[in-house]
């Protein structure tokens, strides 16, 4: 592993002292090389092999490729980027100062607005657009607002959770962690984020993470793999945005639902921030959605995976020692500072996030020309021209993670780790990076690491050891 570098991109002066590469790779003939790259995406090589084997082709971490949707239903997307598969070139993706982030959230494909109100949200507003900072101070201020609450809601949320996975172990071998974890989801980001209680209505209680799920899908899906047997997935799920309409029934229940339930915060949005009611719905909506249970559907299922069976038992025991040493058993010890003393709560949150990132590709604009440094060159960027971060390969840079495919338990611990925390990405900037309005970095980036630490710690105060298999888990051994 090389020194640690800055995870800024370097000044020019630096770059000056790095040989200038031509991007390798090619977009190839009109139509055809955009559809073949699209079936190598999704079917051919698949994700991450599409990427890493063309690392290995061009003999660079940076290079132009194509990247779905396109052809043939696409005509307006533009499947061109240059791709930045290491920590160096990746960092360039998040200085607002060469890049802008206007509409490029999944790439140059935007789902239609309708499905957010006939409005372009927050997440596909550009920094230099005012309004992107309204709703970003709007979604800050909601975050320490809720701070006070937070923890409770979280303990008693989990409470309920574990209740009903031990239910499901005492009728059968396992329990599926999916349902029950995409409802304590939406119910525990309404009460927090919201100030929204989904037991007031019933059909929200027990149907309203279903229509979020359902939302968020229809939107993506052009974008994603969901494992259907191929070609079919290509022909029915990669060629064609899907309408509005399959999913406005539910989206309309949960507009009723925010407005209703959620009057403070949709009154602060206006008093404070001069959003409009619909503004503020909208981006809530999709700051619940896509961001907070979308977000954590995907990680939490893989953070508990990684606590994994008994294999991993000197993994747990680690884990488990220091819980109980920081916070004993009494839940009432659990809070954001507590946490924030789990040095090893915290690595495997991190390592967890490094490793398997919720949302893995990033994309950012060239908002004006410059030159794009990796490791071992440096690179002419065009303005205008779109770049591509697959983050799971970009966090296995080995020149800067000892191991890099390896899951290491203590890998951000001690001052070493500390350091490493500079090149953790998964959050629209670095793990050390401070959410702003004149960034486009998670506004929860830290409440997100901390929930997740503090989900553990909820665990392991609660049971001695932990089995979880193929998204189930399969068996418990409760605190003496």
């Amino acid at each position: 592993m090389i020194p640690i570098m800055s995870s800024a991109p370097l000044s020019t002066a630096t770059a000056i002292s790095l040989p200038i590469r031509k991007i390798p790779g090619s977009y190839g003939f009109p139509l055809l090389g955009p559809l073949w790259d699209r079936l190598d995406y999704n079917w051919f090589q698949k994700l991450p092999d599409f990427f890493s084997k063309r690392v290995e082709k061009y003999n660079s971490t940076v290079f132009r490729t194509n990247v779905p949707p396109c052809f043939p239903f696409f005509l307006g997307v533009n499947p061109n980027v240059v791709a930045v598969l290491d920590v160096k070139s990746f960092a360039h993706l998040f200085d607002m100062e060469i890049v802008e982030k206007a509409n490029v959230l999944v790439g140059d494909f935007m789902p239609s607005v309708v499905y957010t109100g006939d409005m372009r949200v927050c997440a596909y507003l550009d920094t230099s657009e005012p309004k992107h900072t309204q709703i970003k101070n709007f979604s800050l201020d909601i975050l320490k607002r809720s701070s006070k609450t937070w923890v409770p809601t979280l303990v008693k949320e989990l409470d309920t959770l574990f209740g009903t996975f031990e239910s499901d172990l005492s009728k059968s071998k396992s329990a599926s962690l999916l349902p029950a974890l995409q409802k304590f989801l939406f119910n525990f980001f309404s009460l927090t984020f919201l100030g929204a209680d989904p037991s007031a209505s019933p059909e929200i209680a027990n149907s309203g993470f279903a229509y979020l799920d359902a939302w968020l899908a229809i939107q993506l899906a052009p974008t994603v793999s969901i494992g259907v047997l191929q070609p079919l997935e290509e022909i029915f799920v990669h060629s064609f945005s899907y309408p509005f309409f399959l999913v406005r029934g539910g989206y309309e229940k949960l507009i009723k639902f925010v407005k209703s339930e959620a009057k403070e915060v949709l009154t602060r949005a206006q008093t404070d921030f001069q959003l409009t009611e619909q503004e503020a719905i909208h981006n809530l909506l999709f700051i619940l959605g896509f961001n907070a249970f979308g977000g954590f559907t995907i990680f939490l299922p893989t953070l508990l995976g990684n606590l994994g069976d008994e294999k991993n038992a000197e993994m747990q025991e680690k884990l488990r020692k220091e819980v109980r040493e920081k916070v004993g058993t009494n839940q009432e010890n659990l809070s954001f500072e507590s946490v924030k003393e789990m040095e090893l709560v915290q690595s495997f949150v991190y390592e967890s996030l490094r490793l398997s990132p919720p949302v893995p590709s990033q994309y950012a604009r060239a908002r004006k020309d410059f030159m794009l440094s990796s490791h071992d060159s440096v690179y002419e960027i065009k303005k205008g021209e779109l770049l591509c971060g697959y983050q799971p390969l970009v966090m296995k840079d080995p020149k800067v993670f000892d191991e890099p495919e390896k899951f290491m338990l203590e890998r951000f611990t001690k001052e070493k780790g500390k350091e490493l925390l500079n090149y953790l990405f998964w959050s629209n900037g670095p793990q050390t990076g401070r959410p702003t309005e004149s960034n486009k970095q998670c506004a929860a980036k830290d409440a997100v690491t901390l929930t997740a630490s503090l989900i553990v710690a909820y665990i392991f105060q609660k049971y001695d050891s932990v089995s979880f298999s193929s998204g189930s888990l399969t068996s418990v051994k409760k605190a003496c």
